[in-house]
C-alpha cells in the first residue's frame, strides 16, 4: 500500500480539493457504482442508452453544472472535472451524456441565447426533461467546419429555411431540440430547431464498435422552416460553436482519466489475485512495471486537469491550454486501457473486465472534439506563431 492508501494516488492529488469538492465527486461516485457499473456491460453488449438515468443526472444536478441561473446548478469548473471523471470511469457514453446536454447544447443556448430562450429551455434541460443535441459535425466537414455545407437562408418575413446533413451527432434520435450550425448570408450561424420539425429526421449509426452504450446520428435536414427567433442572436462565426467544443474538450481531458483509472484499478486488482507459476502475477518485475507506468501517468493527467480547472475557474484560462489536456490526456488514457487489457490476458476481451470497453470508447473520445492532430497543430501553432493546418 502506498502512504495515503490509494494506490491510483501516489501523490495524494485529493489534497488538492476541497472538503465540497470531493463531497461532491463521492456523490456522483455513488451513482456510478450504484446505477452504472452493475449494468454497463449489459448496456454495451445491447448498444443500449439508458435513458431512464436522465432525470436522475438532472437530480444530481449534473446537467449544466457549470452553468449559472435558470435552474442550473452553478457548480465550479472543478466539480464539474471531478465529475466527469467519476461517470467515465463507469463509462465514456454516459460521460458523454452529460457532455452533450451540458457542454455543447445548453452552453450554446446560455452563451448566446435570447432571454427568452433561456428561460424557455435551460430549467427543462437541467431537469433532464428536454434532451439537447449539438449539430456542428457534417459527413465532409469534420475537423474543418468551416467547410460545412448545411444552409440557411432567410425569408422577406424574417423566418429560415434550413438544408443540410450532419453526421457523428450525440443524442440526436432522442433529442427533443438541436443546436444546428449552418452557414448563411452573415458567416455561421446557431439555430435552436425542434426535432419533430417538419423535414427534421436523425437515424442512429450502427453498428459501432466503440461507444455502444450511447447514441450517434445522421441528421436530414430537409428544408427545416424555422421562425425568426430560432436564431441563437449572440453567435456568430465560428467562434460560437468553437467555444461550446472547448467546454467539452475541458470535460473531456478529465473524464479519460476516469477511464484510466478504473482500468489501472481491475488490473491492479486482478494482477494481485491471478495466480501464475505459484504466485500473483502482482508479483512480477514486468506486470510492477506496467502498473507503475499507468499510474504515473494517471497522476500527471490529473494534475493537468486540476490545473486546468483552477485557471478556468479564475476566468484567466487560455483555450490553447485546453488543448494540452485533451491531446495528453486521451492519448495516455487510451495506452493505460490497452496495457491494462495485457494484464487480464484472455480474459480481458471479456466485458466480465472494462479495459477494453474503455479503450474502445476512448478511440471515439479521442476523435471527437478535436482530433490528435487538430490539438497538435493548435500547440504547434502556439508555440512556433506558425499555421500549419493548410
Amino acid at each position: 500500500m502506498t502512504t495515503t492508501g490509494n494506490p491510483s494516488d501516489l501523490l495524494d492529488l485529493d489534497g488538492l480539493f476541497s472538503d465540497s469538492e470531493r463531497e461532491f465527486r463521492d456523490t456522483v461516485r455513488d451513482f456510478v457504482d450504484a446505477r452504472i457499473r452493475p449494468n454497463i456491460a449489459e448496456w454495451y453488449e445491447n448498444a443500449v442508452f439508458p435513458v431512464d438515468l436522465v432525470p436522475e443526472m438532472g437530480e444530481l444536478g449534473l446537467l449544466g453544472m457549470h452553468l449559472e441561473g435558470y435552474g442550473c446548478p452553478g457548480r465550479s469548473a472543478v466539480e464539474y472535472g471531478l465529475a466527469a471523471l467519476e461517470l467515465e470511469a463507469g463509462d465514456s457514453g454516459i460521460r458523454t451524456f452529460v457532455s452533450v446536454q451540458g457542454s455543447l447544447a445548453m452552453s450554446a443556448i446560455h452563451k448566446f441565447g435570447s432571454e427568452e430562450q433561456k428561460t424557455t429551455y435551460l430549467p427543462g434541460m437541467a431537469k433532464g426533461e428536454i434532451i439537447g443535441c449539438f449539430g456542428l459535425t457534417e459527413p465532409t466537414a469534420g475537423s474543418d467546419p468551416s467547410s460545412m455545407a448545411t444552409t440557411a437562408h432567410r425569408s422577406a418575413d424574417g423566418s429560415w429555411t434550413l438544408t443540410g446533413t450532419k453526421r457523428w451527432i450525440g443524442l440526436a434520435s432522442i433529442a427533443d431540440i438541436a443546436i444546428i450550425w449552418a452557414s448563411t448570408a452573415e458567416g455561421i450561424r446557431g439555430f435552436i430547431v425542434p426535432t419533430d420539425s417538419a423535414g427534421f429526421s436523425a437515424t442512429p449509426i450502427e453498428p459501432k464498435l466503440s461507444m455502444r452504450a450511447s447514441i450517434q446520428c445522421d441528421i436530414t435536414l430537409d428544408e427545416v422552416r424555422l421562425p425568426a427567433e430560432a436564431i441563437l442572436p449572440d453567435a456568430a462565426g465560428l467562434k460560437g460553436p468553437f467555444s461550446c467544443l472547448n467546454e467539452a474538450r475541458y470535460g473531456i481531458m478529465w473524464g479519460a482519466m476516469g477511464a484510466a483509472r478504473d482500468s489501472f484499478e481491475v488490473a491492479l486488482r486482478y494482477s494481485q489475485e491471478r495466480m501464475q507459476f505459484d504466485k500473483p502475477l502482482a508479483g512480477y518485475q514486468l506486470s510492477q512495471e506496467k502498473l507503475v507506468d499507468m499510474a504515473l501517468e494517471i497522476q500527471k493527467g490529473i494534475l493537468i486537469a486540476e490545473r486546468t480547472g483552477r485557471l478556468k475557474d479564475a476566468g484567466t484560462l487560455d483555450p490553447v491550454q485546453i488543448s494540452v489536456g485533451k491531446l495528453n490526456n486521451c492519448r495516455e488514457a487510451i495506452a493505460i486501457c490497452r496495457e491494462a487489457r495485457t494484464m487480464l490476458g484472455g480474459n480481458g476481451i471479456t466485458l466480465e473486465h472494462s479495459p477494453l470497453r474503455h479503450a474502445n470508447n476512448l478511440e471515439s473520445v479521442r476523435t471527437y472534439e478535436g482530433t490528435d492532430e487538430v490539438h497538435t497543430l493548435i500547440l504547434g501553432r502556439h508555440i512556433t506563431g506558425e499555421q500549419a493546418f493548410r
